[in-house]
């Protein structure tokens, strides 16, 4: 692992910084997929099945049998751990409804917000090298709990055109309303725009690669709306001597094995401890499975020893990590001092994992830095919120002057005379 002692401020950035891939060329393939998809609809979205899955399909739709196959061959072990997943994340959401407030701001000029849920909406789950069947939970639990109208779910399926029985399992018990077997630019494009079999969505949502993520950012500028930018995966652990070494490298072996490009950072105040690190995660390494795939994120891995908390502290905030934990045994005073991130772990059992699967909380969050900006998926996610105004005639008097006056300054006549013909009205 990379160990940097005592980095100055001014070197912080290039610590900080994530990789940048030139996507030029990858935009002008997007580009020429998702053309072909609004022109050609089922037929264009069959051939890239074809091309990119290696899968024949007849119909794109999930069956209602298909649902019931997959409930059926499910471990009743795995049902039941998504079926308590599903409960945790519904109440941490369910606490998110919006209860607007009207608020009279002049005398006669009463004003205040509604939520309204957005009708149709898309989840894009990747397939991959892992099937994420807990995405499933976290962006379909929100949008059911939100009310909207329409919940359009697409996943690719395998080489014989089935999908994932567990992500078909967690479909059904976080009330998916429609399934189809496409993955990639195609998924993305035929939500946007609609096709013969998949109704179009006002808003897409989901975790993808890097195609899929172009693919979301340009319908985005015209068809519909996106939840996020999203980038490689990322965790930043906050540690000093009294935590758990053993718990600090599972936490970033956890990270390092989503794939070769996950970003993870360790930032300590104890070179004793970054030590320990080290030693547990070799040994941890070894068992693992996906020992290959997370031996390669780990070559890109730093671990950073600084002064002092404020410092470690400072250096997670610029960070603007997607996981942030703080295992530390002071990690109240810690949490005091985070300005930028995506959902915060405290405490040595408060793992990655925990927040991935079943504490309730989203896992859909920003990365690559755009935490500085922009949060997790929530219940607002998946609502819009409505303005209304109400004026009286002496809520014209309270504020027509100003508006009149204003309107003019801008040298906007028709608005100053639409509040003055009001102003005068015998």
């Amino acid at each position: 692992m990379n160990i940097i002692r005592y980095p100055k401020r001014e070197d912080w950035a290039s610590i900080t910084e994530r990789p940048q891939l030139d996507t030029s060329t990858l935009n002008a393939t997007v580009s020429n997929i998702l053309g072909d998809i609004k022109a050609n609809g089922d037929e264009a979205v069959r051939k890239y099945e074809e091309m990119f899955d290696h899968v024949r399909l007849d119909s794109l739709a999930v069956s209602e049998n298909e649902i019931e196959e997959a409930w059926n061959s499910v471990p009743a072990e795995l049902r039941q751990a998504i079926e308590l997943a599903h409960a945790n994340i519904s109440s941490f959401h369910e606490a998110q409804h919006f209860n607007g407030v009207k608020v009279e701001t002049a005398p006669g000029v009463t004003c205040w917000q509604k939520s309204v849920p957005i009708e149709k909406v898309g989840l894009y789950i990747p397939g991959g090298t892992a099937p994420l069947f807990s995405t499933v939970l976290m962006l379909a639990t929100p949008a059911r709990i939100a009310g909207c109208s329409e919940i359009v779910l697409c996943t690719p399926p395998d080489r014989n055109g089935n999908v994932n029985p567990a992500i078909l399992v967690a479909a059904r018990v976080a009330g998916v309303s429609k399934i189809f077997k496409t993955g990639g630019v195609q998924a993305i494009g035929a939500m946007a725009y609609g096709t013969e079999s998949v109704p179009k969505v006002y808003k897409i949502f989901g975790p993808g690669n890097q195609y899929v993520m172009a693919a979301k950012q340009q319908v985005s500028l015209h068809d519909a709306a996106i939840d996020m930018p999203a980038g490689p995966s990322e965790v930043c652990v906050v540690a000093d001597n009294s935590c758990d070494a053993a718990f600090v490298a599972a936490d970033l072996l956890s990270q390092a094995e989503h794939g070769i490009d996950s970003q993870v950072l360790l930032i300590s105040t104890s070179e004793e401890f970054i030590q320990k690190v080290e030693r547990e995660i070799e040994r941890q390494l070894a068992l693992l499975p996906r020992k290959d795939m997370a031996a390669k994120a780990l070559e890109n891995s730093k671990f950073v020893l600084v002064a002092d908390d404020d410092e470690a502290m400072d250096l997670a905030n610029t960070y603007a990590p997607e996981h942030l934990i703080l295992p530390s045994d002071n990690f109240d005073t810690l949490a005091a001092k985070v300005i930028n991130a995506g959902s915060v772990f405290l405490g040595r059992y408060a793992c990655e994992s925990a927040g991935d699967y079943a504490s309730g909380t989203n896992h859909t969050l920003p990365t690559h830095g755009y935490a500085l900006a922009y949060n997790g998926v929530n219940l607002d996610s998946y609502n819009r919120k409505i303005t209304f105004q109400h004026l009286t005639r002496e809520g014209v008097q309270s504020i027509g002057k100003a508006v009149v006056v204003m309107a003019e300054n801008e040298l906007l006549e028709a608005h100053a005379n639409a509040m003055r013909v009001r102003m005068n009205e015998q």
